[in-house]
């Protein structure tokens, strides 16, 4: 297990993923706790790009509830009709909000989030859990994050 992070100096999104992505995977490979892989994904993501909030929801009793995250207190549960985590699961794919007012039923958890980036883990072609990704800044995800994301959800899609 990885006890430090290597995260390169630059703003440049795709190679901190190219540079980070590894590392998770070396890091989830041989821990098969859910709850620990997700916790030590989400701070990986939190430290790597310094996201505002960056989190968990577990597909449990036909809704999606609360799992690991770093950042601001959150919503507890979302219901799988609310919100831009809803719809990622309803429509099984990313969902990139340049800005969140503008998403009907968006949920308010924290009035600083300003942009988001929903992305699907899927098991058994179900979407077993979501990744949230939260920014304070307007249109703070693009194609670059997309595909991070993603890519990140196949790692962890393959260790469950």
């Amino acid at each position: 297990m990885a006890e430090n992070l290597t995260i390169p100096i630059t703003s440049d999104k795709k190679e901190i993923y190219r540079t980070l992505l590894p590392q998770i995977e070396s890091l989830v490979t041989d821990e098969p706790d859910l709850v620990a892989n997700l916790a030590n994904v989400a701070a990986a993501l939190k430290q790597a790009f310094k996201f505002f909030w960056v989190g968990f929801y577990l597909v449990k009793e036909n809704q999606l509830v609360l799992g690991p995250f770093q950042g601001p207190i959150a919503c507890t549960r979302i219901a799988f009709d609310k919100g831009v985590c809803g719809a990622c699961y309803r429509q099984k794919d990313t969902i990139i909000v340049p800005d969140v007012e503008q998403f009907p039923g968006h949920i308010a958890c924290s009035s600083d989030s300003k942009s988001e980036i929903v992305v699907p883990g899927f098991r058994n072609a179900e979407v077993f859990l979501v990744l949230d990704v939260d920014s304070d800044q307007l249109n703070d995800f693009d194609e670059r994050d997309q595909e991070g994301l993603e890519e990140l959800m196949r790692v962890l899609e393959r260790t469950f």
